[in-house]
């Protein structure tokens, strides 16, 4: 042993964990003081043997050790303990004790065995005695069809054991993951086991999946404490509707008019329907690693095929044997056949069927032995995938059509017997029921309870066409003859059985196979008769069976309601119901239909469930199951049967059991209310009371007050450590007594034992004990001395825990649950307090539940480490907090409310006058005290116990006094290791918890002050108003009935009376002559109200000046003092209001107070009621000073709703309104910008006709540029018009695309229709422009139809000539006179016809037709956009104002809408964002312009237009808009490409304005940017030609703003080119084609091309080849392919660039060839560019070059690069008129 220890830990270990021992009850009795150098954490006793576990994971073994006799004889018996060597090394955190061998659990999991091994207890095989703790390997053995294909035969997981617990011959163990092992021998394993010890340790499968807290070892028997399942309803599948074989359909259905044919005559074609297998049934039952002994495997030919799926399926054995295997699919192992109990009697209530079932018994169900292993219990049923079960082993749900059930008439003949004598019986005791029990006797028999696993089948062991089978076809036929449907035929085709299988799962039977009884025919936990479920508990007990299932108290409970034959139209509804759930598809509409209807009845007042919702606390909802021999009842279950599988204990289901102890032959639960349950042998009253049977659980024998926390079991006694009056604890023993002398051995000297546990005077000497452990016929208890009050401290605080829950459990079940089953409950209190009562106890049950909770983590504690780490109520002190403050809430509505005046009379109804529980339960010496005040200081119990948290937090916090000076003593409480740093952090843990619990206790004070003030107030308040003021949330905070607050200016005779609560202020007015009667008041919620104090030095009134939404006064205090009081007051209430309660506790707790003045910016609710705009309507936002101002949102009473931004109590940014209009379901909807309460600004108007508007507002019309989509559906619109608004009509210019007619006009407008000049172009080529009126073609114009047709002269219609004019024709011909007449129907002409003179050329020229000319012009267009843009800059017109504005208001517009997107982040993509980012930096934008600055601007252009939240973004997007609106579909016509390129050059001069208006010195169109003299110096020192080509110190419009513009414009654009160029460009492409046909050499002789500029050789993929004569495609390779990506290029500038690339490309190839330098004359460089172009074979190249002659920039035409393009535009004519010979 080890002594090595400093003085201080020597000094803390000998006074903590001392552990003491004796045996018996007498007073002569003194325990004996064990002497370790350790304190003791843990001891357990054996039979004659003990083992300690000591501080450090030591383990120390004394008493009788037998299996040392190998080792050391002299070592077998010894007092003194002995130090296991063995586990030297490990760290043991947990011992355990059987009769004759030890276990220990390491700090791993790990589990160590030794002493007796003969039954495998020691979990090692071949070993009769295990000397040493050896290492015992609890294995998961993994289902080899689970594991992955790369894994092993049988792979295996070591299980980690958290618990262990030993027997007399076995061992359980508990894993981390809350499953059960078991090794040894006996029924006490939970699974079978022959004659051999199972030494492995195996899985108990009955308790798989479920939540395992601790297990516990009798002699021969087991328990188990578990933790209750959340009741989940389980998924069921329906039943299969087709043939797994060959698909079709189970079922046919044929819908008459007035009933419904279904059939089940369904044959597969393929010869069987195979059901499921039994392999697939196997694989469902968890395998054992030991098959079962003596099961007998069904051969394969015994299992039967099922015809038609409605057929019951019944076992084809020719006896119903009780246990045999069926077969399981090859490779697995078989599974464990469920057997019957042989010791099971039929309850007396089934006396009458005992006999009738003798008939039905085969002689092998009374053949088992006791001895026989197969005769204990496995699972009794195992369920198959379609709901169907096996019973005995058997599976019923595997027959053919024609049973081959031998006793099939039998059955049919009990059944009748049954029911017969059920009727007879019932007749004689009352006539008037013989009906009625006779239907229930039927229907108990299918109707089991769907929750009870005991519940016997019969449905599924019923033949074809039994009783039952047409008990159910009765059934529905009479429920369907009540509704009034014919659906006999219906139930005649289908059978129910299925349905009623699916939805009332029925269980195998678990009938008894003694000689006495037979099998089971009904249901035993199902109804059985009007008296069967009320005496449930009396059958539990004597001679009365149970099943081998679970036992139910709560049978009444669930689904298992009756199916009675009489045709209740009620059952019949529920019937029908029944069926259409299952086959709804296939009954009558009308049936279901006349069936939906339900009657629904009253629901009685039940509290509300309290879940446990915290984890870190201990669950109190928990079961005990037990299993193993019970020849002494100590399995619970009212008899003495062996139980192979744990069973639960439903009498212990619902008392809260927190811990489990098993004596050698008795059973002990303690349960959180400190209630100790025991069970079993009572030879020495170890029971604890005299009662009989003792085979149930009933309660110990305590004086009241006397509150147990730990329980120890020894062989014939127990030992109970419990609370007294003093905060010590106390021993009490209950059982024989002991008497030792010399000469006699113990057993001997056995004497008397207790009546009820008694007394031990001692204990009171041993100090503090922890734990206490009993075995054999020794006690022993591990105690703790009581240093600096630290364990006294501990053991105050959880034994106040205790007493707390005992008394709210006493308050609930004396009090709360009887009130809520009274009658006169909701008459009495009324709907409001009712609910309210309602609220307050589920509140009362989770505050209670919280207790428990906390008092079953307190008692752990001080079983475990007493350190306050483990204090749930410091690490979790939130979740009680807020428990505690909604039940003090509940409480004070409840009080405020005046329901506790109310809840007297059912109260004294309910307990008498008197009420004598209500006042033992407060305590009160007040006899006379009134009831009201009784009930609410009862139920303030809760709350008056939260301040000894406070109290008793701060005790042990004074443990901590001196954190820097501890000494060696106060090691008691603190690790020895960093003392100093663990002490500080739990005192300071303490000091907060005790911080927290006294605010909050005050808080509550402070709450009830408040509750009993405004109590006392409503008393008195004039009972006008009361109804309508009263509210159970509402609290009085003061008011002026004493006139201390009056209005200014208020009337001579009027009467005003201000009241403030806690949640609004209520101003009451009236007349003098009324004084006590108050006409009308006011309420204005506090969270819409300003206060603010008015000076007193002009006008010397104490004044306040009170704001609310609709309302503005004054109110004048009487005094200085009096106002200060009412401001402080109102202020404090609206503070309060605006702040949650769990905040303002947070904030308690944090010891800050509610702030002096509350926010003038605030959220909150109002409901408007003064006419106006507002009236009833409801706003929710931000306010700032009685006005909407920030994010809100209104709904309207007729359903209008605006969500956006207010300012100043109006609509203003930002907004969305919906509208709705006289159409169902059909509402306008507006998203954009306000101003001022109005539509103002962008936005987008979705009309509920489909119209859309997207444009621009003002004053709520549209107003500026924007666009309107006309028809139902927005994608195949009948019009379009995008263009310029004026209240609310097009006006101005715009674009009007007409789909339906398939033209499109653009032009002006005024008041909604076309007036003055525009263009009208047609999907049949014609092309108009010129003067219209009132909407039509009227005045002047030119009209070209698609064949060049021209007419010019006048209109009066659409499309109608009218007077003079030109027609000219497509050859030149031409006729000058009057018109009239429609194009394109005949025309009236009077006039002269000219065929031109073939030489008359100056008459031809004059004839040339210019468009345009009766068009807009480019600059008129689109003045809206460009205005828009102007103003967002902060400009009235184009280049007016301020450049910093301008500059300001790009900031802002990119800050409000950076805000905005920042609520929806997928609006914008990461780029988006990071260019967002940039453009918030404002370039330097004053100052000379130098090439730097010119880059830096063109820069930011470019991410300006990349971005629509940026003005100049918003602008180019808009104007892209309308270009592709104007030039796309119908508009693509050439005639328009004149006036689309004038369109660009007119867009790039007007954004060129506004860029230089931005940057101001910025040169104008064709100004020169000066340069430094560093880049002055640099020009110097490049080549003269580079010097040449300098377009960028040029500034140009083009060059700057082409390249963020044309991409976009593009594809209409370069349209209109190809349009335009078509015809010369088939000649150019016909030229090409023939052209390209030529070898290489052939084509440049051809083109003109100097032989020594031939290419000789050429390089292909890298190798160089000799040209030859027919060489293709390889000379001058590179500059054809750069050519060629002209057309992959948007801007001019762009394609002059390639055009470059390709000289320079030419000139490389040349120079390489000549090997000299060489300069280029026209004459040689023409052919070779124009070979190179018709190589490159450009299909469009007339538009390219079209395109970059209109638009080049004109800085650069006479340079290089215009030298260039004039190359590349002779080329492309050449190659037109290249004559090909």
């Amino acid at each position: 042993m080890e002594n090595q220890k400093s003085s201080g830990e020597e000094e803390s270990s000998m006074e903590r964990g001392l552990l003491h021992t004796w045996k018996g009850y007498s007073c002569s009795v003194t325990p004996e003081k064990v002497l370790l150098s350790r304190p003791v954490l843990q001891a357990a006793l054996g039979n004659r043997h003990g083992v300690l576990l000591v501080e450090g994971g030591q383990v120390y073994s004394f008493g009788e050790l037998s299996w040392k006799q190998t080792q050391a004889p002299s070592s077998v018996v010894t007092s003194e303990p002995v130090l296991e060597a063995g586990l030297s090394g490990q760290r043991v955190v947990a011992v355990a004790a059987g009769g004759f061998h030890s276990g220990a659990l390491t700090e791993d999991g790990g589990v160590h065995m030794w002493g007796d091994n003969a039954h495998g207890q020691c979990g090692l095989s071949g070993l009769a005695t295990v000397p040493n703790p050896t290492p015992v390997g609890v294995v998961n053995q993994l289902d080899p069809a689970s594991a992955l294909p790369s894994a092993c035969a049988s792979p295996q997981v070591v299980v980690t054991v958290v618990e262990l617990a030993c027997g007399e011959q076995h061992t359980m163990a508990l894993s981390a993951r809350h499953e059960v092992w078991a090794w040894g021998s006996g029924p006490q394993l939970g699974y079978p086991v022959g004659t051999v010890p199972a030494w492995r340790p195996q899985r108990v499968e009955r308790l798989a999946g479920r939540h395992v807290l601790q297990v516990a070892c009798g002699a021969f028997h087991s328990m188990a404490l578990v933790r209750c399942a959340a009741p989940t309803p389980e998924p069921r599948r329906p039943p299969p509707d087709k043939c797994g074989q060959c698909n079709q359909l189970l079922y046919t259905m044929t819908d008459k008019e007035d009933h419904v044919i279904i059939s089940d005559s369904h044959h597969c074609p393929l010869g069987v329907e195979v059901g499921v297998g039994l392999g697939e049934v196997a694989g469902e039952v968890r395998r054992s690693s030991e098959g079962s002994p003596g099961g007998k495997g069904g051969s394969p030919g015994q299992q039967k095929v099922k015809s038609s799926p409605s057929e019951p399926l019944l076992s084809t054995h020719s006896h119903p044997r009780p246990l045999s295997s069926f077969s399981t699919a090859p490779g697995s192992s078989p599974a464990p056949a469920a057997s019957l109990s042989q010791d099971q009697a039929a309850p007396s209530s089934l006396d009458s069927a005992e006999e009738a079932c003798k008939e039905l018994e085969e002689p092998e169900a009374s053949e088992h032995t006791d001895t026989e292993p197969t005769s204990v219990d496995q699972d009794p049923s195992t369920i198959q995938e379609d709901g169907s079960r096996t019973q005995g082993g058997a599976v019923l749900g595997t027959g053919a059509k024609n049973s081959p059930y031998p006793d099939e008439q039998a059955v049919k003949d009990y059944l009748k017997r049954l029911s017969d004598h059920t009727l007879s019986e019932q007749t004689a005791k009352s006539p008037q029921l013989a009906q009625h029990s006779q239907t229930d006797a039927i229907a108990d028999v299918f109707t089991p309870d769907p929750d009870d696993e005991t519940t016997t089948s019969i449905m599924t062991a019923m033949p074809a066409g039994g009783p039952v089978g047409s008990a159910l076809n009765s059934l529905v036929a009479s429920c369907a003859s009540v509704v009034g449907e014919r659906v006999a035929s219906t139930c005649e085709a289908l059978s129910l059985r299925k349905v009623m299988n699916y939805y009332y799962p029925v269980s195998s039977s678990s009938s008894s196979s003694s000689p006495a009884s037979g099998p089971r025919a009904l249901p035993e936990g199902g109804r059985e008769g009007p008296v069967g479920l009320a005496r449930l508990e009396e059958s539990l007990q004597g001679k009365k069976s149970s099943s081998l299932g679970d036992i139910r108290e709560e049978e009444a409970e669930g689904l298992s309601r009756r199916l009675s034959l009489p045709g209740l139209l009620s059952q019949g509804r529920y019937a029908v119901q029944l069926l259409s759930t299952a086959y709804g598809g296939m009954l009558s509409p009308r049936l279901l239909r006349r069936c939906s209807r339900s009657r629904v009845k009253a629901a009685p007042l039940t509290p509300p469930v309290v879940t446990e919702g915290n984890s870190l606390l201990p669950s109190l909802q928990t079961e005990v199951w037990s299993w193993g021999r019970g020849q002494e009842g100590q399995l619970g279950y009212g008899d003495f049967q062996t139980r192979s599988q744990p069973l639960c204990i439903k009498s212990l289901s619902s008392k809260e059991v927190v811990r489990i102890a098993a004596g050698a032959h008795h059973s002990l639960a303690l349960t959180a209310q400190s209630q100790v349950f025991s069970w079993g042998s009572n030879s020495s009253g170890q029971l604890g009371h005299m009662e009989s049977p003792s085979t149930i659980p009933r309660l110990a024998k305590l004086s009241e007050g006397i509150r147990v926390w730990d329980v120890a079991a020894g062989q014939q006694h127990t030992l109970l450590l419990a609370d007294g009056d003093c905060f010590q604890p106390i021993l009490y023993y209950s059982g024989q007594q002991v008497r030792e002398g010399p000469g006699q051995t113990s057993k001997e000297g056995s004497g008397g034992y207790t009546q009820q546990p008694v007394l031990l005077p001692f204990c009171m000497n041993l100090g503090y004990v922890s734990s206490v452990f009993a075995g054999g016929q020794m006690c022993a208890a591990v105690a703790d001395k009581n240093v600096m009050g630290f364990i006294a401290s501990l053991h105050e605080l959880a034994a106040a825990e205790r007493r707390c829950y005992c008394k709210l459990t006493s308050v609930k079940i004396q009090v709360l649950q009887p009130l809520l089953k009274a009658e006169n409950l909701c008459s009495s209190l009324g709907p409001t307090s009712t609910g309210l009562l309602q609220t307050l106890i589920g509140r009362f049950h989770r505050v209670c539940q919280l207790t428990g909770q906390n008092s079953a983590s307190l008692t752990s504690l001080l079983r475990r480490s007493r350190d306050i780490k483990g204090l749930v109520i410091l690490e979790n002190a939130q979740v009680f907090m807020d428990a505690y403050t909604e039940y003090a809430t509940a409480v004070g509505n409840f009080l405020v409310i005046g329901g506790f005046q109310a809840l007297a009379k059912p109260c004294q109804d309910l307990f008498g006058k008197g009420c004598e529980v209500v006042q033992r339960l407060v305590e009160s010496a007040d006899e006379s005290a009134p009831l009201p005040d009784l009930l609410l200081s009862l139920l303030h119990l809760p709350i008056k116990h939260l301040q000894e948290y406070g109290r008793l937090l701060l005790k042990l916090a004074t443990c901590y006094e001196v954190p820097s000076e501890f000494s060696g003593e106060s090691s008691t409480h603190i690790p020895c290791k960093s003392m100093h740093g663990e002490s500080s952090a739990d005192y300071q843990k303490l000091q907060e918890g005790c911080s927290k619990f006294e605010s909050l206790v005050l808080h509550l004070k402070r709450k009830r002050k408040e509750a009993d003030y405004t109590l006392h107030f409503w008393k008195s308040f004039p009972g006008k108003m009361t109804d309508s003021l009263r509210k159970a949330s509402r609290r009085l905070v003061c008011e002026s009935s004493n006139k201390a607050l009056t209005l200014q200016n208020a009337g001579r005779f009027s009467v005003n009376w201000f009241i403030l609560f806690n949640d609004a202020l209520v101003h009451a007015q009236g007349m003098v002559p009324y004084k006590s009667l108050f006409s009308t008041h006011h309420v204005f919620p506090l969270t819409t109200l300003w206060v603010e104090p008015i000076s007193e030095e002009n006008t010397g009134l104490f004044g306040l000046k009170v704001i609310t939404p609709e309302e503005t006064f004054t109110l004048l205090a009487s005094s200085s003092m009096e106002k200060a009081k009412w401001l402080r007051s109102i202020h404090q209430a609206v503070e309060q209001a605006l702040s949650s309660v769990g905040s303002e506790v947070a904030s308690l707790a944090a010891g800050g107070g509610p702030r002096a003045d509350p926010p003038i910016s605030r959220t909150a609710s109002y409901k408007f009621y003064k006419d106006g705009r507002l009236k009833d309507a409801t706003y929710k936002g931000r306010w700032v000073a009685g006005k909407p101002h920030g994010r809100g949102m209104v709904k309207w009473p007729d359903g209008r709703v605006y969500t956006g931004t207010f300012k100043n109590g109006l609509e203003d940014g930002f907004g969305e309104y919906i509208a709705p209009t006289k159409s169902p379901n059909k509402s306008d909807h507006y998203q954009g910008n306000w101003k001022e309460g109005k539509m103002h600004g962008f936005g987008t108007y979705r009309y509920a006709t489909g119209e859309v508007y997207e444009g621009c507002f003002q004053d709520n019309m549209r107003h500026g540029h924007g666009m309107l989509r006309s028809g139902k559906l927005n994608s195949s619109s009948p019009s379009v018009f995008i263009g310029q608004w004026v209240n609310d009509r097009k006006c101005g210019y715009g674009v009007f695309d007409d789909i339906t007619r398939g033209e499109k006009y653009m032009g002006t407008w005024q008041d909604d229709q076309r007036q003055g000049h525009g263009v009208i172009v047609t999907q049949f080529g014609l092309y108009y422009e010129g003067a219209f009126s009132n909407n039509k073609m009227m005045g002047t114009g030119v009209l070209l139809s698609e064949d060049d047709t021209t007419f010019e002269g006048e209109f009066s219609e659409d499309w109608t000539l009218s007077g003079k004019g030109i027609l000219t024709m497509p050859n030149g011909d031409y006729i000058e006179g009057s018109f009239s007449g429609v194009w394109g129907t005949g025309l009236k002409i009077s006039g002269s016809y000219y065929k031109p003179n073939l030489y008359d050329s100056d008459k031809d020229k004059s004839r040339t037709l210019k468009l345009g000319g009766l068009a807009v012009s480019s600059e008129e267009k689109w003045l809206a956009v460009f205005e828009e843009c102007w103003r967002r800059l902060g400009s009235d017109s184009a280049g007016q104002g301020e450049t910093s504005r301008a500059w300001d208001n790009i900031a802002i517009a990119l800050t409000t809408n950076r805000q905005r997107h920042r609520d929806s982040p997928e609006l914008l993509s990461r780029s988006h964002h990071k260019t967002l980012e940039s453009l918030e930096i404002i370039p330097q934008h004053e100052g000379p312009v130098t090439m730097e600055k010119y880059d830096t601007i063109r820069h930011y252009l470019i991410k300006a237009c990349d971005t629509p939240l940026h003005p100049l973004g918003r602008l180019l997007e808009m104007l892209v808009a309308v270009y592709r609106m104007t030039y796309v579909g119908v508009g693509a016509n050439r005639r328009l490409l004149p006036q689309a390129v004038n369109e660009i050059k007119s867009y790039l001069s007007r954004i060129f304005q506004i860029v230089r208006f931005l940057f101001p010195d910025l040169p104008e169109e064709g100004g020169l940017i000066p340069e430094t003299a560093d880049a002055q110096q640099e020009r110097d020192s490049i080549s003269s030609d580079a010097q040449l080509d300098a377009p960028r110190r040029v500034v140009s419009s083009s060059a700057l703003l082409l390249p963020v513009l044309l991409p976009r414009l593009y594809p209409p654009l370069f349209t209109l080119y190809a349009l335009d160029k078509e015809k010369e460009e088939d000649v150019y492409w016909e030229c090409v084609l023939r052209l390209n046909k030529q070898p290489d050499l052939a084509l440049l002789a051809f083109l003109g091309v100097q032989q020594k500029f031939w290419p000789v050789s050429v390089t292909v993929q890298g190798e160089k080849q000799q040209v030859v004569i027919s060489t293709k495609d390889a000379c001058f390779a590179t500059a054809v392919e750069t050519l060629q990506q002209i057309s992959t290029t948007f801007t001019p500038s762009d394609k002059l660039q390639v055009i470059q690339l390709t000289f320079e490309e030419i000139t490389q190839e040349v120079l390489a060839l000549l090997k000299e330098d060489f300069l280029w004359s026209m004459d040689d460089l023409f052919p070779v560019f124009l070979y190179v172009v018709l190589r490159a074979r450009i299909r469009n190249l007339g538009s390219e070059v079209n395109l970059i002659e209109d638009l080049m920039d004109p800085c650069v035409q006479h340079g290089e690069h215009g030298i260039m393009f004039t190359t590349l535009k002779a080329s492309y004519y050449q190659i037109q008129h290249e004559k090909i010979t």
